[in-house]
Parts: C-alpha cells; structure tokens; sequence
C-alpha cells in the first residue's frame, strides 16, 4: 500500500534551506557542493582623513625701534672734547639708537647730545625709522679724529662736536650738543653763490630734489623736528645749511 505522505522533491528541499538560512541573517553562502562558502566580514569604512593644515609663514619684519640714554666718559669723545668746551663733560648724553640705512636694513647708531635734547633726538628719530627715512651712517665724530670735514665727506650723521660755527668765530650749536647734521653729502652746505666744499654733494645743492635721504622744504622730516622746536638750516636766507637741525635756531 502506498504511504499516505508526501514525498519533497529536491529543489523544494535546497528552497526552503536557503530561506531559512536568509531568514536567520546567515553569513555564509551554499557553495556549488552544497557545503558554504565563508564571506570576509562586513566592516564600515573609516571616515577620510582630515588634511593637515600646514603652519602659515610666519613674516619676519624689521626689528623694533630702540633707543638707550648713557652717560658720556672722557674716552667716548677723545677728539670732539676738551677743557674749555661750552658745555661741561657731565652735560652730555650717548644715544645708541636703531636706523634705517640706504640698504634698506635696520642699523644701530650713536649720536652724542646735549642732555636736555635726549627725549627730542628719542622721539623724532623714531620717527624717521618708522618712515623707513635712510641714513648712511651715524657715528661719533671721534671716528674721524673730530674733523667735521671727514665726517661730511663720509656722508656721516653727527651731532656733538666742539668747535666753531662755520665761517665765524663764535661756538657752533654742535659745541653745545644741540645740533645734529643729516646725511651731509644729501644735504650740504651751500653757500650764497651756489658752491658746495664736497664735491660729491654738488647734484644735491639745490632743491628740492626727489631722492632717498634727501631733506626738502616743508617735508615731514623738517615738520617732526619742528615740533619739537628745532629750526632747519634750509630755511636760513643766503647760505643754505640743508643737513643742520638745531634747537632754538642757530
């Protein structure tokens, strides 16, 4: 007698396995002899890598104005003081101060001065340095043995000196520390007639004239040193001074 069930037929056995296998989030797959085949595991991809940024150049500009104020010895001015000078040793003041130089490079200065005139020589050369203003150089006149002449001819910025105005026999302003001298050779002495003793100021006798380190009438340079009180020898009729600064005129 035949039995009274059913007998499945192989393809409804291989369906309903891979429907239980799917329906119980199996992780491996019938291979092709019926036996399972294993799959890599299903991982999440990492986020991408966030770049770097890379550190901004960080510019590197000129130094900072300094000034610094000290008491003049005997050996600092060898040749531009002696006994009789107008103004005693004890009354001057060393300013070691920063400049702006043709080269367009910061540079350290000296200038000697009379006390009383250290926060105006602080304050307008500040200035000048701010305005990038040039200056060949600024040394003691000691450098060139005291000679005016020699430190003009070197395009030196000076200030004290204990000798004669010139072309008088009276004191100078720079025998009492109270005068400075500008890039001479930019700015000379230019007498009534038009002759300059330098000659390699002659392309700078008159004004104005549009080149660095050059002082003209009524220009910012002149207007920072009259504020503080301090006349420009430009301005004297006749016999033009265009280097000279002096407080109180003279």
């Amino acid at each position: 007698m035949a039995s009274r069930g059913r007998t499945l037929q192989p393809a409804l056995l291989l369906s309903g396995c891979l429907a239980l296998a799917t329906a119980c989030g199996a992780g491996n797959a019938l291979g092709p002899t019926g036996g399972t085949t294993p799959q890599p595991p299903v991982t999440s991809a990492p986020p991408p890598a966030t770049p770097t940024p890379s550190p901004s150049p960080t510019p590197t500009g000129p130094p900072e104005y300094t000034a610094k104020v000290s008491k003049v010895a005997r050996a600092d001015v060898p040749h531009s003081w002696r006994p009789g000078c107008p103004v005693p040793l004890r009354d001057l003041r060393l300013v070691t101060l920063t400049h702006w130089g043709f080269d367009d490079k910061a540079h350290t200065g000296e200038l000697v001065v009379h006390r009383a005139v250290t926060d105006d020589i602080e304050t307008v050369f500040k200035q000048l340095y701010e305005w990038r203003f040039p200056i060949k150089q600024m040394k003691r006149v000691d450098a060139y043995r005291g000679s005016d002449f020699d430190s003009i001819e070197a395009d030196n910025t000076s200030a004290f000196n204990c000798r004669a105005a010139t072309g008088s026999g009276n004191w100078s302003k720079h025998a009492y520390g109270q005068a400075i001298d500008i890039n001479p050779r930019e700015n000379p002495y230019v007498t009534a007639s038009g002759s300059v003793a330098h000659a390699n100021a002659r392309k700078f006798a008159t004004r104005p004239i549009d080149k660095p380190g050059v002082i003209n009438p009524g220009d910012r340079v002149v207007r920072a040193f009259q504020r503080l009180g301090w006349e420009w020898g430009g301005t004297w009729s006749g016999t033009k001074d265009y280097q000279h600064f002096s407080k109180g005129g003279g």
